[in-house]
């Protein structure tokens, strides 16, 4: 092999060692900032991590929402057509938030079975539910089971 060759298939080979390099680390950063989305059923089956962030999403129920008055905290049960899930948050919560309210919040499950969020969106106005709230809230026949005044907004 001549000298001009063996330059060149060091360069080729340093590229390719390169661009997997690149193309490893990019997916290695793409899987570590996924979330993924949840139902109440699914985590009161077991089938949710306990050590990775997630989304879940359905409908706070009526009458489960308390609040602590000496700092922020706040408690409510979020639940779906076939399950519920507690659910405990310190902060703001949205000016839209309340019972019998679809919302989806950010955070991380407990061992013990809490969801602890670390962020709560609540829908913008009366005649939106977002997609990932809405399908949780029908049951296998694709029945919706939410109340029925939430029915009427959408």
């Amino acid at each position: 092999m001549t000298r001009t060759r063996r330059r060149r298939l060091l360069l080729v080979g340093g590229l390719f060692v390169g661009l997997a390099a690149a193309v490893s680390l990019a997916l290695t950063a793409f899987s570590e900032n996924l979330l993924y989305f949840y139902q109440p059923s699914e985590i009161a089956s077991g089938q949710v991590p306990t050590d990775t962030r997630f989304r879940i999403g359905g409908l706070v129920e009526e009458n489960s929402v308390e609040r602590n008055s000496d700092d922020l905290v706040v408690r409510f049960t979020l639940s779906d057509c076939d399950a519920s899930v507690p659910v405990r948050f310190k902060g703001t919560l949205p000016d839209l938030f309340r019972e019998g309210q679809g919302i989806v919040a950010y955070g991380q499950l407990e061992p013990g079975g809490d969801f602890v969020a670390d962020e709560v969106l609540a829908k913008h106005d009366e005649n939106y539910m977002s997609p990932d709230v809405a399908e949780a809230m029908q049951d296998d026949q694709g029945v919706s089971c939410m109340p029925t005044n939430m029915q009427a907004q959408r």
